[in-house]
């Protein structure tokens, strides 16, 4: 039986890659591993070729310091991250009107959990998660409409965990996974 497209696993990018060879020679570089496991890390992180070989490796690092929090903030108009961009361990993401779009789907998700931390007044937010992506809206608080998100049927270990948390006053937020 031929796999469907969206049981294949995603793949990586060399964004990805370097991403991952950093963190690595950056543990390494603290003290928090041996020059036998940045051998072996590096090892799998060059040969992978699925994004969750990535992730298995990098779960395994330590826990980076909780500094790794940036902020997106706008009184009004629109907040919108697409394309190739690198994600903090910790986004808060604060608007008081406009809209806000965010693309995850090319994004390059060091993390194995990524907390978005949504503090929205108005408009509407619209986030694009990777298709392997499990996502946790459990702290999400929203004021007026109820959150848009139909969890997958069939999800791939692996993935990153988006933990969505915070308040949404007048708007919809609205969750879907890339088709790739």
């Amino acid at each position: 039986m031929t796999p469907l497209p969206e049981d294949l696993p995603r793949m990586i990018g060399e964004d990805d890659r370097n991403a991952a060879v950093r963190r690595l020679q950056d543990a390494y570089t603290k003290g928090s591993i041996s020059h036998e496991e940045l051998d072996e890390g590096l090892h799998q992180v060059l040969n992978a070729e699925a994004h969750s070989e990535l992730v298995s490796v990098l779960a395994s690092l330590p826990e980076e310091h909780p500094g790794a929090t940036s902020t997106i903030a706008a009184a009004g108009g629109r907040i919108r991250r697409r394309g190739v961009w690198r994600v903090p361990r910790v986004l808060k993401v604060e608007s008081a009107f406009g809209r806000v779009r965010l693309d995850l789907s090319r994004a390059i998700i060091e993390h194995p959990v990524v907390d978005l931390e949504l503090q929205l007044g108005t408009g509407r937010a619209k986030i694009t998660v990777p298709r392997d992506a499990i996502v946790d809206v459990e702290d999400l608080h929203t004021g007026w409409k109820d959150t848009l998100y139909k969890t997958r049927r069939r999800s791939r270990p692996g993935g990153p965990k988006i933990r969505i948390s915070g308040t949404m006053g007048f708007g919809r937020l609205k969750i879907r996974h890339a088709w790739r």
